[in-house]
């Protein structure tokens, strides 16, 4: 079985497109989305009066003249992975001084974007026979499960089994904790807690179980993430690093030895790791960019795993 994993898209519509348009490209048996699939900012398009407009994009102000200035912009912010809205300088006032309808507007854009998203799997994969798993992240509010789960050709991932061609994908898209007190994370003995309830529900052998945690397993070098001083800002300008990954991810690798488990959480940590009979894959994230990094991976059922590349375009 070959599949196609990717994570960390963080709202950007180029970079979903490319991962269902990947199954096709590799010949994939399977696509796998690891996780922090939304978005993180709202980015307001104000209405100046006649066919002015202005907008502030990465601290950057634009004046724009006229729809086709307008949706160019748009498109332009859709493909970073924010959300752009159009609105006028009376209503963005009133939503900076209301935090709790400016959460509620996020909401809103967010949960549109997914369903979006999800009627667009539909339509490219609808006849394909390729298999597509979500898997939430430690971004992602809960309320993403719920319009996942009605998409027609996306299988939810979180907290359960899926099978696919005689393997079994288990996955999580918790994490241990963050500075940033995300939707989805919490304490290692809880997170252990929750890995090992999904883990109990698989029933093939090592060889033909796949991981999906979104958190990289501790001190594997697919953890390892600009180290932040008190002030949360970059200590030494980014060059200094430190693991940042789950000893719960670890252990539960070490002790079921799966074949494959697959990694997301760090962007700066693209790479491969063996832990045991195990490869990690981190494959990072440049969404940004709208540069899709990914990794596929060719299962044989044997207990190593020989093949597999990591991919970009």
């Amino acid at each position: 079985m070959r599949i196609f994993f990717a994570t960390d898209v963080h709202g950007s519509e180029t970079c979903w497109r490319k991962f269902l348009n990947a199954g096709a490209h590799y010949e994939a048996d399977a696509l796998i989305l690891g996780g922090d699939m939304t978005g993180k900012a709202l980015v307001p398009v104000i209405h100046d009066g006649g066919e002015n407009w202005h907008a502030t994009l990465l601290e950057n102000r634009q004046e724009l003249v006229g729809e086709d200035q307008v949706r160019e912009f748009e498109e332009a912010v859709i493909r970073r992975g924010y959300y752009p809205f159009r609105s006028n300088p009376e209503a963005v006032q009133a939503l900076h001084e209301n935090e709790a309808h400016w959460h509620g507007l996020f909401e809103q854009k967010m949960l549109e974007t997914v369903k979006k998203w999800m009627d667009l799997a539909d339509e490219r994969l609808a006849g394909t026979g390729i298999a597509c798993v979500v898997c939430p992240g430690n971004d992602d509010q809960l309320e993403v499960d719920d319009v996942v789960r009605q998409a027609q050709h996306v299988t939810l991932g979180e907290g359960r089994i899926v099978d696919l061609d005689g393997f079994q994908l288990a996955s999580t898209g918790w994490a241990n904790r963050t500075p940033w007190n995300t939707y989805r994370e919490e304490d290692e003995p809880d997170l252990a807690t929750r890995i090992a309830a999904v883990v109990a529900q698989v029933t093939t052998p090592r060889e033909r179980t796949i991981f999906s945690f979104h958190c990289p397993p501790y001190g594997t070098g697919l953890d390892d993430a600009p180290e932040l001083t008190e002030d949360m800002r970059l200590k030494d300008a980014g060059h200094s690093t430190k693991p940042v990954g789950s000893t719960a991810v670890r252990e539960a690798i070490e002790k079921f030895e799966p074949a494959l488990a697959l990694h997301g959480h760090i962007h700066e940590a693209r790479g491969s790791a063996r832990l045991g009979n195990t490869l990690c894959i981190n494959p990072g994230s440049s969404y940004e960019q709208g540069q899709l990094l990914g990794a596929v991976v060719e299962l044989d059922g044997k207990k190593k795993i020989k093949r597999f590349i990591l991919t970009s375009g």
